[in-house]
């Protein structure tokens, strides 16, 4: 697995840019957008289609982001669009069209499909509909899913309330992703000698496991994390990158990660956070702040005394 996400070849960048999504050329997002057409007008619904959202006669929205990410990054190119955006379409109205699964439902199945999922707080509604939700970070907000078989359903503070106390619920949640297998694990290792290991994996609460990271860590690795925590990186929904902190190496590791995060997040489907943030005791402190176009790398007062203590012990 490409760690790093390289994309296919597409067309040049020096090409004019599509308005919304600026991976795509203006003829890639034309394309694109023809083919979300004719999707749903192959399960007999025709729609209007915006620059990043369509519309049907019924008002209902279906929004283009993700999906778009997604053709993007498939590294079959363009050849590949048709059937990612007929499967994408067609479970999209099977959620939609069918029966809800809060209503069809028992109380004892959704428990044993629930989940957090940790997503940027600013691709949720503008509403209120999520303000239960813990903010891990700033610019993050933990909410409370379901893991279905053709989608992952959040709950908004509404729907949930006639299945139970959301802290009870949060802590059945916290269980099942406990119980979740590690699907890919992969250590990075930098020609300076550091390194960061990185959870891997298909389902969309991959990331979301920096909610018990310290359990995952010595569950992996055998032995618990320090008291001085770990670095950790959440660029999208199907990685989640940490390096525990033990030595002065956090410090190259940390270039390593920061690399790794904007590699990740960038034009990702489920892109949660371009930053590398400092985990201590389930204390998540952003360690970059953008930069004109990019990021760079800062520091509070507490990290860098840890840094000074770790390189004293080294000398």
């Amino acid at each position: 697995m490409g760690l790093f996400r390289r994309g296919p070849k597409r067309d040049p960048r020096d090409l004019p840019r599509d308005g919304e999504f600026s991976f795509f050329s203006d003829r890639e997002g034309g394309v694109f957008r023809s083919q979300v057409r004719q999707a749903f007008a192959e399960q007999g619904l025709e729609v209007t289609v915006y620059a990043g959202v369509v519309t049907d006669s019924g008002g209902r929205r279906f929004g283009l982001g993700n999906l778009a990410a997604v053709c993007h990054r498939d590294r079959r190119g363009e050849r590949s669009w048709p059937g990612l955006i007929r499967d994408h379409v067609g479970k999209v109205l099977r959620t939609m069209d069918g029966p809800q699964p809060l209503e069809i439902l028992s109380t004892d199945e959704i428990r044993a499909c629930l989940y957090p999922r940790v997503v940027a707080e600013e691709t949720l509604p503008a509403s209120d509909a999520f303000r239960y939700g813990r903010e891990p970070a700033e610019g993050l907000r933990e909410v409370l899913a379901l893991d279905l078989p053709d989608a992952v359903q959040m709950l908004s503070e509404d729907s949930l309330r006639d299945v139970g106390d959301i802290a009870e619920l949060r802590i059945r949640a916290l269980n099942n992703l406990r119980a979740l297998p590690v699907e890919g694990h992969e250590t990075v290792r930098r020609p300076d000698g550091a390194s960061f290991d990185v959870l891997f994996g298909d389902s969309f609460f991959t990331a979301s496991r920096v909610l018990v990271l310290g359990e995952l860590v010595e569950r992996l690795m055998g032995t618990p994390l320090t008291a001085d925590g770990a670095l950790v990186a959440l660029p999208f929904r199907h990685q989640l990158g940490f390096h525990r902190i033990h030595d002065a190496q956090v410090i190259p590791a940390l270039q390593g990660m920061a690399e790794f995060a904007a590699a990740g997040h960038q034009d990702a489907a489920g892109a949660i956070s371009p930053h590398v943030f400092w985990w201590r005791r389930g204390v998540m402190t952003p360690l970059s702040e953008p930069d004109g176009a990019g990021l760079r790398v800062v520091v509070d007062g507490d990290f860098q005394h840890m840094l000074e203590r770790l390189v004293d012990d080294e000398a």
